[in-house]
């Protein structure tokens, strides 16, 4: 069976207005809104950001995560982070999709030895895991919410 889903990795001067639009949006109605967090998302590490694209059928932009390069976030580390699915396509295995294509991407824009860092928020490890992700036991608060250093450690 065909996934209803595709995905384009853009760096951010690739992106058309509409799809910095629509990723913006997104972000805000999952992390903002939703999620009834204020805080600055616009945080200048876009702009040497990948951003992952997750599409439907009609080229909607239902998913998200951004891929940073080492020295970005974290020294020496790529990351991913603002992993995001719209609200109406959840439950779709979509958010596992996103992942997956993350970690390929990061792999082959960074090369396969570099570890990859997120910020996950901590009720969601189990997840994380699922991807060889691995707790540092390192929790703290972003944003008054809960989370969790995690790294993937790079193969060779």
């Amino acid at each position: 069976m065909m996934t209803p889903f595709f995905f384009v990795c853009k760096q951010f001067n690739e992106l058309t207005l509409s799809e910095l639009y629509d990723l913006m949006a997104l972000r805000q109605k999952v992390f903002v809104v939703e999620q009834n967090c204020s805080y600055q998302d616009s945080d200048g590490k876009d702009l040497h950001a990948f951003h992952l694209l997750g599409q439907d059928k009609n080229g909607n932009i239902v998913g998200y995560a951004r891929i940073l390069p080492k020295g970005t976030s974290y020294s020496d580390y790529c990351s991913i982070g603002r992993i995001a699915t719209h609200p109406d396509y959840r439950n779709l295995k979509l958010g596992n999709l996103i992942m997956k294509e993350s970690i390929k991407h990061c792999q082959n824009l960074f090369g396969g030895a570099c570890p990859i860092k997120i910020s996950a928020q901590a009720h969601l490890d189990g997840f994380y895991q699922k991807f060889g992700f691995q707790s540092t036991q390192k929790y703290y608060l972003e944003d008054g919410i809960p989370h969790l250093e995690m790294i993937l450690k790079g193969g060779s």
